[in-house]
């Protein structure tokens, strides 16, 4: 495997650490960093940055979770507008449970358009009576912490946090239905968490239609831990299995987590040497139908970790955006690689997120 599988893009127009991205057609939305609460869009195909919004002022962004949410009035691929849902942060002084209904920034829609005076621009979640919806509890920590939506209507939320925490809120009646405690000794924080049930992934969404029964998969992988989740829609029910983690990997962190189909890659990330940080190059490869790991070593053309990654499913191209390099400083890169250098059997991405701590 060589360097020259990465090609370098248009820098970032700020540098950012801890950011969070969502792909939307041929743009790939930026949803603030490290401190940092600019949003912008990068047009995949021109190649070029555009100022979105930024977050309210008293918002301060350091660990938070950005997700698209599925509408069931709009559910349709090629959709002109998504919402996003942006919650998490340090400590309650810094938490926050936002929405952003967004029209391309890119499209000829006008700003005096009254149908889209209240797009692009952060504002609070609110139920159906108009009510502000807050998604963290006092007494939990959501700082790291990682979602994803799942549930047979894309419904639910499920969100896994420090120290060992995983929970279900459904996002129809605004309410937590479920909280559990995951199998590990692992502080769970800036991890990778994937659903492995969207689109057939990994192991397929198992439905009886009989009984009308929608079961949830999902993985996840912190430090030394490695788990299976599946969760029993019908009976509120979860249950975890064990997966192996390599011997390369288990003492890493910051790695970008991609998920596509039966691959899971995990590029860069951090470790520690004693008293001094260490940058990695690596990315790992874990197959979920083989359960087994691969190691490339030495593969980025620089060291990288606390960045993010998208797909542009049209091409099948993996974008890494941001970071920090092996002197902790935010970096503006942005590069991309192909999804058939690392898997030529997998064509299609599914799901990408962060993995930092």
């Amino acid at each position: 495997m060589s360097k020259t599988a990465f090609q370098t893009l248009k820098e970032l127009p700020t540098p950012l650490s801890r950011l969070q991205c969502v792909l939307h057609k041929h743009e790939i939305l930026i949803c603030g960093g490290y401190q940092q609460k600019t949003c912008y869009s990068y047009h995949i195909l021109k190649n070029e940055y555009k100022f979105i919004c930024e977050y309210p002022s008293n918002v301060i962004l350091n660990g938070h979770c950005v997700v698209k949410l599925v509408e069931s009035d709009n559910n349709n691929k090629d959709s002109n507008q998504i919402t996003l849902l942006s919650f998490g942060g340090w400590n309650i002084f810094t938490q926050h449970t936002l929405v952003m209904k967004y029209v391309s920034v890119w499209s000829d829609i006008s700003n005096k358009s009254n149908e889209f005076n209240n797009y692009n621009q952060w504002v609070p979640f609110k139920d159906n009576r108009n009510l502000p919806v807050i998604i963290e509890r006092e007494q939990n920590n959501y700082w790291g912490a990682r979602a994803v939506i799942g549930g047979s209507n894309n419904h639910l939320l499920f969100i896994t946090f420090q120290f060992n925490n995983i929970s279900v809120f459904n996002l129809n009646t605004f309410q937590f239905i479920k909280h559990d405690t995951l199998p590990t000794d692992n502080f769970v924080q800036f991890h990778c968490f994937v659903s492995s049930s969207e689109n057939g992934q990994g192991q397929e969404m198992k439905i009886n239609r009989e009984r009308n029964k929608q079961n949830s998969q999902m993985l996840l992988f912190c430090d030394e831990t490695g788990l299976s989740i599946e969760y029993d829609e019908d009976n509120n029910h979860f249950q975890f299995h064990e997966l192996p983690v390599c011997d390369g990997i288990e003492s890493f962190c910051g790695h970008v987590y991609v998920c596509i189909n039966d691959v899971i890659l995990f590029f860069g990330g951090k470790y520690w040497d004693g008293n001094r940080l260490i940058a990695s190059k690596s990315v790992h490869k874990y197959s979920i139908r083989k359960n087994k790991w691969i190691t490339f070593q030495n593969i980025l053309r620089s060291p990288l970790y606390e960045c993010t990654g998208i797909l542009n499913e049209e091409d099948n191209h993996i974008h890494i955006i941001g970071g920090l390099d092996d002197e902790d400083t935010a970096v503006s890169t942005h590069i991309k690689t192909k999804v058939r250098t690392w898997d030529p059997l997998q064509l299609v991405m599914i799901c990408l997120f962060i993995n930092q701590t």
